[in-house]
């Protein structure tokens, strides 16, 4: 079955091109949300000392402090709420004496968010063009090269466009999850160029079927073990909101870059063994 499907490869390439730009669209038309870190505001963890629902902690501090309250979690215990802008510590444990207990607060003012969100763009930039070179030197040679690029731009837009669709904002741990994914996939699209290209035992396909029982075999242990630290932190430990964004981060890139690896970069690489390339 695999066999047959490799031999008709080219329209394959297709697929992960098509859902690129589909990221791409609704990147375009959804935008991207930030977090804290990079947008600007405040971020508290309160522990509750008397019986107070949600909607009442949230109308007590938008009138307290005249600010927009977002209750981002809730147990009857403990609460986190993020509000709109820099707040004043001392003003909001004020208003806080005798209902809550502030365990962990943390404000951003505009300059200081501008000012990360600038050097994250660097980030990401930097490493991408430090992983291209990296890329061409190892191969030397301009096809195989950018198809592994190709490759690890796809899964990188890919999953910020996941990250658009399903609301998950921009923070300094998700990024770290972008940059991760961005060796991620140049290391499975760099072992796939390796052995296609390099080794000699068996046809182009033989080979290309080798690599993928690994690929695919590190790609599964991958993904269940950010499905796994996802379904913990969401249903067990819901303070940890920086590791399920991690997760889902890895989860929707490690399984574009599946489709990323295994039809466009083994696509371009069958194409260029075909023409003579070596």
């Amino acid at each position: 079955m695999i066999e047959q499907i490799m031999k008709s490869y080219k329209p394959l390439i297709a697929i992960p091109v098509i859902i690129t730009l589909i990221a791409i669209a609704i990147i375009a038309f959804n935008g991207l949300e930030q977090g804290i870190e990079l947008e600007g505001g405040t971020i508290t963890t309160l522990n509750l000392e008397r019986p107070v629902d949600q909607f009442q902690l949230e109308s007590m501090v938008e009138r307290g402090l005249n600010t927009e309250v977002t209750v981002n979690s809730f147990n009857g215990t403990t609460a986190i709420l993020t509000m709109d802008g820099a707040t004043d510590s001392i003003a909001f444990s004020n208003l806080m004496n005798g209902t809550a207990t502030i365990e962990r607060f943390s404000s951003i003012g505009p300059a200081l968010s501008a000012q990360a969100l600038n050097q994250v763009y660097w980030a990401l930039a930097i490493a991408f063009m430090f992983m291209s070179i990296t890329v061409f030197i190892i191969f030397r040679n301009f096809v195989p090269s950018m198809a592994v690029i190709l490759a690890g731009m796809s899964d990188l837009i890919i999953a910020v466009g996941g990250m658009s669709l399903l609301g998950i904002p921009l923070t300094l741990a998700s990024v770290g999850a972008l940059l991760l994914l961005i060796g991620y996939s140049v290391d499975t699209d760099i072992l796939l160029a390796t052995r296609v290209l390099k080794h000699r035992g068996g046809t182009v396909t033989e080979r290309a079927l080798s690599t993928m029982k690994t690929g695919l075999t590190m790609a599964a242990a991958s993904i269940g073990s950010m499905v796994a630290l996802y379904i913990v932190t969401v249903f067990f430990i819901p303070a940890a909101e920086a590791l399920s964004d991690i997760a889902a981060v890895l989860i929707i890139g490690l399984s574009s870059d599946i489709l990323a690896t295994w039809l466009m970069n083994l696509g371009i690489l069958r194409w260029y063994m075909e023409r003579g390339g070596r």
